[in-house]
């Protein structure tokens, strides 16, 4: 709705006295080249550049759908949006606003644009909260452009959104910050008039744990920056320590260079618990990659190699857990990934175990390496080609699903290895069935134990 006169009041209450508003709006960049990060969607002619005017033309602004992580800056860059662009600006959360909320915004869009020429930008926080009949509402003003509508989420909008809705604005997708990214905002916001003004300095241990606090948030940065800094401050300190920190989050800094020793160390002991069945040991190591600020992506890679290294068919739904795993924190990030990561690394720890697979493909790949190969038995050579057949390629080839088992006792592996056996499965949950049924077809193909 438009702004009241307490909002009206307190919005100039915060520009005479900067310091009432905390360090993370006060630090909001003014302008879309003040933005951090994101610069994908800053490029000259991009739809937020639309928006805010710079650019001319017949084609006007479209509705845009910002998509990302809690803290990458959607909020931001409606707020600068706001302030750059010469339409009307009207906010709207979809935790507290409901469909008589929008329809007054869209009503009031009408009547400026018809009376005045006025465009309206809605922007509406936590879409995806609205329901489906409160989406709704909101489609003929963006299908007519009565408003351009900014909608912000931290939810998949092809669940979330309904498709109508989706189908009329532009999906932009935010990156999770980097810590280049954050760190240039907290020094930024450490000598910036709008922020501590130099008042204190921030030494790189502390900066660097600071950096693991945020986890890829800015908003949690500047927060966890500001009562530190008081904290400091009213200790009569210049300089925020790390203990000083530590105090003032209530989070101790964990001893892990991601670029170092530390970081494959902890990767090590957390593969190697879970090989060994200890499951608390590995949900340890894991807290400590995740506190560290690890990237998930790197965790989730981790845990799909040990489901095949280490578990393999012993339990053939431990790989599917770690695919699974993977893709969901490539999609939702921290904090909500440490549930995936825990879920996936219980279920890996508890697993029966085998490196059955393991073994086998490196016994194969030894012999390849060795120079043991050997041509390709002529009746399993390709012979669709023309000519194929006048060199007896595929001539004796015995179809298996013409036999009624389903298994041909023809000979497979090249004359050299014939009767090679890379494959030893062990009796180990599942695995079990698969030793069985690998006794069964070795013995129906005729072959001889090496």
């Amino acid at each position: 709705m438009e702004p009241d006169l307490f909002t009206a009041a307190a919005e100039e209450r915060q520009e005479k006295e900067p310091s009432s508003s905390p360090l993370a709006v006060r630090m909001r960049p003014r302008t879309l080249d003040e933005v951090v990060g994101q610069q994908h969607l800053l490029k000259p002619g991009s739809p937020l550049r639309r928006l805010v005017g710079e650019a001319s033309g017949p084609a006007g602004p479209s509705s845009v759908l910002l998509w990302g992580p809690p803290g990458t800056g959607k909020t931001t860059l409606a707020y600068v949006v706001s302030k750059a662009t010469d339409a009307r600006f009207v906010e709207l959360s979809a935790i507290t606003a409901g469909v008589k909320e929008v329809r007054a915004v869209i009503d009031g869009a009408r009547r400026a644009s018809g009376g005045y020429g006025k465009e309206t930008v809605l922007f509406l926080d936590e879409i995806h909260r609205f329901s489906k009949a409160q989406q709704d509402s909101l489609l003929p003003a963006v299908e007519n452009r009565w408003v351009t509508l900014i909608a912000a989420t931290t939810e998949n909008p092809y669940f979330s959104v309904i498709s109508p809705l989706l189908s009329r604005s532009l999906l932009l997708t935010l990156e999770p910050l980097t810590d280049d990214d954050i760190r240039a905002l907290i020094r930024r916001a450490l000598t910036d008039e709008r922020g501590l003004k130099g008042a204190v300095t921030l030494p790189e241990e502390t900066e660097n744990h600071l950096l693991r606090i945020a986890g890829g948030d800015a908003r949690r940065a500047l927060t966890a920056l500001e009562a530190a800094a008081g904290a400091a401050l009213d200790k009569g300190e210049a300089e925020i320590g790390l203990t000083t920190l530590e105090e003032t989050v209530d989070r101790a800094a964990v001893k892990y260079d991601r670029d170092g020793d530390q970081h494959y160390d902890v990767a090590s002991a957390l593969i190697k618990s879970i090989r060994g069945s200890d499951v608390d040991a590995a949900l340890h190591y894991l807290a400590r990659m995740i506190e560290a600020g690890e990237d998930p992506r790197f965790i989730a890679r981790r845990l799909m190699i040990s489901a095949s290294e280490d578990i393999g068919l012993a339990d053939p739904t431990a790989l599917q857990t770690a695919v699974a795993a993977a893709q969901a924190v490539a999609m939702i990030g921290f904090p909500e990934a440490a549930l995936t990561l825990s879920h996936a690394t219980i279920a890996l720890a508890l697993a029966p175990k085998s490196n059955a697979a393991t073994t086998a493909i490196g016994a194969a790949l030894e012999d390849v390496r060795k120079g043991h190969a050997g041509p390709v038995p002529a009746h399993l050579r390709d012979s669709h080609y023309k000519g194929a057949t006048k060199l007896g390629h595929g001539q004796g080839y015995v179809y298996p699903h013409d036999l009624p088992e389903g298994i041909a006792a023809q000979q497979y592996a090249p004359d050299e290895l014939k009767d090679r056996e890379y494959y030893e499965p062990t009796r180990h949950g599942a695995e079990a069935r698969y030793a069985d049924a690998v006794e069964w077809t070795r013995k129906n193909l005729g072959r001889k134990r090496s």
